[in-house]
């Protein structure tokens, strides 16, 4: 069943770059990341910055993130699956084909990775919670629950971050 919801999403997945146009020369690779860890495919808004500075945090924490600006983030979001009141700013996707939502701390991705739940299609951080990766401020903090989801877009709590230091 796993490998039956692996290969839809790489078919969609396939389905996606097409419509979109991706190329390999609007993919941006992380070339100062020499440790190439797992690869994560993010789409992101061209103008938004906390995108960018989450995927700093993901490239410094031994991932391999590459990023694609555009414009139809509702359609890729969509594509995957990811519940609609509990999207953010960025989508980021395995090669795997594991879905993360938002402002998701690296150490909760590589649990996920390592020993991924049952039925599950990825992790999701509900808003953009301050203090979270990429969302730092004058050194505040929320606290903040990353989600599981499935494909039906039902959640169920995967992890509570109750302090900043928590998320390293």
């Amino acid at each position: 069943m796993k490998t039956k919801n692996i290969t839809i999403q790489l078919i969609l997945l396939s389905v996606v770059l097409f419509i979109s146009g991706c190329n390999a020369s609007e993919v941006t690779a992380n070339t100062e990341n020499t440790n190439l860890g797992p690869e994560l495919k993010v789409y992101k808004s061209p103008t938004c910055g906390c995108c960018g500075k989450w995927i700093d945090h993901m490239n410094e924490s031994g991932f391999n993130a590459l990023h694609k600006n555009t414009k139809s983030l509702s359609f890729i979001k969509d594509s995957y699956d990811v519940p609609k009141n509990y999207r953010s700013c960025h989508t980021a996707v395995s090669k795997e084909g594991f879905i993360f939502e938002g402002h998701i701390p690296a150490k909760f991705i590589t649990q996920f990775l390592n020993d991924a739940p049952e039925g599950k299609l990825g992790l999701v951080v509900p808003g953009m919670p301050v203090g979270s990766p990429g969302m730092e401020y004058q050194e505040k903090f929320n606290p903040y629950t990353i989600m599981a989801f499935d494909k039906e877009g039902n959640l169920t709590p995967f992890a509570e971050v109750l302090t900043y230091q928590e998320q390293f």
